[in-house]
């Protein structure tokens, strides 16, 4: 009897850990998923290092701002986020961080220390110069569009002097 008990308990502790309980899905710092990237910073439980060992972004390359982009309208208050200086006024949302994650790779290096937009005229960095939900929305959208419009070649007669600035004109810029 004891015999039977003890192996229905492992059988269950066995299921639960298959189906997700146990164990933690590791995120490739070089090569990473979207998904569990953003699944890992919503549970909070982000950990990828970088080749010095400090927390940080992973390594997405261009090939990912498609899926990055399935994110930018989640306004989900994330608990943390690995950037150089994370002073959020306690309220880091997950669209604008991934917007500031596809800024990142548009641009080849990151385009503030934080991932939080101001308005463009703002005096300093106060948070009453952070964008709202609904700013960073159209932030958002204009990032949308900018990406859709990459899918047709730049050409010499390309009147736009917005055509890699997803913000120009927005009145936003990263802080």
């Amino acid at each position: 009897m004891m015999k039977r008990t003890l192996s229905i308990l492992c059988v269950a502790l066995c299921l639960l850990c298959s189906l997700g309980g146990c164990g933690s899905e590791e995120l490739d710092y070089n090569n990473p998923d979207v998904s569990l990237f953003v699944k890992q910073l919503k549970g909070g439980n982000y950990k990828a290092t970088d080749d010095k060992g400090v927390i940080s972004v992973p390594h997405f390359a261009t090939k990912d701002i498609p899926a990055l982009l399935t994110y930018v309208r989640d306004l989900t208050v994330i608990p943390s986020f690995p950037s150089v200086y994370n002073m959020n006024s306690g309220k880091i949302r997950l669209g604008e961080c991934v917007l500031w994650i596809i800024e990142s790779i548009r641009r080849g290096t990151p385009p503030s220390m934080g991932c939080k937009m101001v308005l463009a005229n703002a005096e300093n960095y106060e948070p009453l110069y952070f964008l709202t939900d609904e700013e960073v929305l159209e932030a958002a959208d204009c990032y949308q569009r900018w990406w859709d419009e990459r899918q047709y070649p730049r050409t010499r007669w390309t009147i736009d002097p917005c055509y890699d600035d997803p913000l120009c004109g927005t009145g936003y810029r990263w802080w």
